[in-house]
């Protein structure tokens, strides 16, 4: 395989992976998952191939970190993630085992908990991504968010 075609061919497989990313990244800022994140994972790749993607990347890197440590802020803050990591993982495990169409449910008892064990191992597996996030914030972020607090406390003083 010629050089010409293995560039092509890594062009494309970053490309794509970027684009991917972003769109996972964007669709998990409303859906459970670390979409700042993936979002930045996406235009970090898509950098290395777009100039305007470049520009892009420092305040898409800045937004995900500050969000990341805000999440391990306070103990209020990591209590509320954790209960809702269990929660996602909790609510994965429901779907997958299934539990018996109520007689509330107003529609054909088919559309009651699609997908089983397809749609609950994949909020099992967020559950586990965002918990795996969290520790990692946690213990990479805890100590930054201190020093940025007192920094930030420091600028607003001088401006006064």
């Amino acid at each position: 395989m010629g050089s010409a075609v293995k560039s092509t061919l890594k062009r494309i497989m970053v490309e794509g992976s970027g684009w991917i990313l972003v769109v996972v990244g964007i669709a998990a800022l409303v859906l459970p998952g670390p979409g700042l994140l993936a979002l930045f994972a996406g235009v970090a790749l898509l950098s290395t191939q777009y100039e305007w993607a470049e520009r892009r990347l420092d305040p898409v890197k800045k937004a995900a970190l500050r969000t990341a440590a805000d999440s391990v802020k306070s103990w209020p803050n990591l209590a509320m993630s954790t209960l809702g990591v269990l929660a996602l993982i909790g609510v994965g495990v429901v779907w997958g085992v299934g539990i018996a169409v109520p007689s509330w449910w107003p529609v054909a008892d088919r559309w009651w908990l699609p997908g089983g064990w397809a749609t609950g191992g994949t909020l099992i597996g967020s559950g586990i991504v965002a918990g795996a996030m969290l520790v990692y914030s946690y213990l990479n972020f805890r100590e930054i968010k201190t020093e940025q607090h007192a920094e930030d406390s420091e600028s607003s003083s001088k401006v006064l």
